[in-house]
Formats: C-alpha cells, structure tokens, sequence
C-alpha cells in the first residue's frame, strides 16, 4: 500500500455509541481514535437492552462520538476518504441511526460511505490488531451470535457450525438475571464463578454427542433456573455461595461446549494460519484460555484482541470498511438498515428466518 487513507467508523448496532478513525499507509493500519460510549445505566433497571431507549440514545451521542473522535486523532473531518458505518445486522432503530448519521457525513463532506456488517467487524479484527493472513478459522462468541466460520476475505465467510438457539453472551445474561446479579450478565457471572466450586452442579453440555461444530445453550440456561428454583425450594432462598456456585458451573459447561466444538471445527481444516477469537463473551478470562490450550495443542497459532476491541466498537468497524474500500466497495445514499444479515450468505440459516431475512 502507498496511497494514505484515512477512514471514520460508525458502530451502533446494540447499546455502544461508538466512532474511530483509522489511517492505513505504507507502514500498516493505525488506530487514530477510538471511542465509545455505553448505555448500561440506561438499561439497568429493565434487565436488558430496551430497543426504543437505545435508539433514542444513539440518536442523540453520535455526532458527540464523531466530534470526540475527530479531536482525539487531530484529523480533522476534511481529511477523511470514506466513512465506514455499521449497516446490520442489530437494533434495527439503533442501526439506522448509525446509517442516518454516516449519510449525512458522506453527503455533507461529499465522500464514499461504505455499509459494513457489524459481524465481519468483529471477524477482521484479528488482521487489525495481529495482520492474521487469510484463511482463519474464527470464533465469533457474543451476546446474539456463536458461530464458527472459516474467513478467507473480506466478503467471504463459510459458515462450519454455530449455535441453534441462544447464543453464550445471551446465555450469561440470561443467567445473571436468574441470579439476581447486574447486567450486563458477562462480566457479573465471571466474577461470581470466581468465587465458586465449579465440580458442584452437573450442568448439562448440549450437542456433544453430535459429530459438526454446532451447538446449542438453551437447554444449559434451563438446567440454570431448575437448580436455582431447586434450592430456593429447600433453603428458602439462595446463599452467596450457592449463586457463586452456579456461576462457576455453568461458565465451566459454556468452556466445554466452545472447547469440543473448536475440535471439531478445526477437523479438515488444514490451510488455516491460525484461530482467532472475538465478540464480548471473548472477554471471559477462563474461556479464552480453555481456546488458547486447544490450539496449542493442535499446534494452530490463537489469537484473540485486546478486550476493548472485542467488544463492540467502531474501530473494527473502520477497518472492515477500509478492506471494502479498497477492493472498491462504495454504497449510495440508499444504502439500508438490515436488523437481520447473515455472513455466509450461501448457507441455510441455523435459527429460522422471515420477511426481514434470515437471523443467522
């Protein structure tokens, strides 16, 4: 690469206002800014994400976040070529917030804009953070989506296996609001399953026994609330040990089931440079490196990004839109929010569809 490009992205899918700016030149790809806000108080007392009080909230911190990033990398907003922006799959009035405002930008500063699926952000972020060389195979582990895919562009993503019903980070919520602990439920679950015996339950570990890579968490969730309901019957109530329990043995059930099915998705996968793992369950210290053993003893190189970038952000977001920009990708003021937009466009999807699309 010789010619410089500096491109702003745009991320609201969920309950992250976020914005960066990225600059690619002869010498690589850097992080100029990168900023994001989160609405966790807003939804704290509703025990999860509210569509319409996140869609107010992008409304209304987007253009702070473009400002905030703009001065926090000193490139001012004439300087940029393009504006990547998070076009699905998500909220769908977040998303089109996020579209809405990188329209306005694009019109307004007379530049490209490129639509960018908030799922290959998470994706590519390995070749921002680490330069991984395709193919890969990828976890992508997150509050909506568990899937692995076998990454060998941009734009081409094979599906080799996934979850059929809830995925990991929707699970830990799920858990967390059984439990009576905050949201969101990640983070409080691994710090409780810190303090917890995890040989006491025998939670149950779905779709073992099945020979692809998928898998399934729904039933774990269920075996969750039946103990916690068991021992409220017979105690009167939980103990902070009981919860903590429940905690480590259902973090150390989730680490199994992403455990074996990495076995099993590596199975015939021979050209790979290596494995990497993003999304916000990828955050969880215990089941990163549950990942990280499995490829050293596949010898396959793991690699997964800073926290802060597996998480939802605009950074990778930048950077999926520069990879597109530069095979040429451009997209006009009619560019759509998509609350449904599956990666491998060629596979059936695993959990249903309807008049929006498939889900996954």
């Amino acid at each position: 690469m010789t010619d410089q490009i500096t491109i702003l992205g745009i991320e609201s899918s969920c309950d992250d206002t976020a914005a960066a700016i990225l600059r690619a030149d002869a010498d690589g790809v850097r992080i100029m800014s990168s900023v994001v806000t989160s609405q966790t108080e807003l939804h704290a007392n509703f025990g999860g994400v509210v569509p319409e009080i996140a869609a107010r909230a992008h409304a209304e911190r987007l253009d702070l976040m473009v400002e905030q990033a703009v001065d926090e990398s000193n490139v001012p907003l004439s300087k940029l070529d393009a504006i990547a922006v998070t076009a699905g799959p998500g909220l769908i009035g977040g998303v089109i917030s996020g579209v809405m405002c990188a329209k306005g930008l694009a019109r307004g500063l007379g530049i490209p804009l490129v639509g960018v699926n908030h799922l290959a952000g998470h994706a590519l972020t390995p070749r921002l953070t680490d330069g991984l060389k395709y193919p890969y195979l990828m976890l992508l582990v997150s509050g909506g989506h568990c899937q692995f895919l076998r990454v060998d562009g941009p734009e081409e993503f094979t599906r080799i296996g996934g979850t059929i019903d809830d995925a990991p980070g929707e699970a830990f919520d799920k858990v967390a609001k059984l439990l009576g602990l905050p949201q969101p439920g990640g983070p409080a679950v691994e710090r409780e399953a810190l303090k917890g015996d995890f040989l006491r339950f025998k939670f149950p570990r779905p779709l073992m026994d099945r020979p692809n890579a998928d898998m399934s968490f729904s039933g774990l969730k269920t075996a969750v609330l039946r103990t916690r309901d068991a021992l409220v019957a017979e105690q009167g109530g939980l103990s902070e040990q009981d919860r903590s329990d429940i905690c480590a043995s259902f973090q150390d059930a989730v680490r199994d089931v992403l455990v074996q099915k990495l076995y099993r998705a590596l199975e015939g996968q021979f050209d790979l440079t290596g494995v990497a793992v993003a999304g916000g369950v990828a955050a969880n210290k215990r089941l990163r490196l549950a990942l990280e053993d499995v490829c050293e003893t596949m010898d396959v190189l793991f690699v997964a990004p800073p926290l802060d970038l597996c998480t939802d952000n605009a950074a990778m977001i930048a950077y999926a839109g520069l990879e597109l920009f530069q095979l040429g990708r451009r997209d006009g003021m009619d560019l759509v929010a998509r609350p449904r937009w599956p990666l491998d466009q060629h596979s059936p999807a695993m959990l249903g569809s309807g008049k929006k699309g498939a889900k996954a």
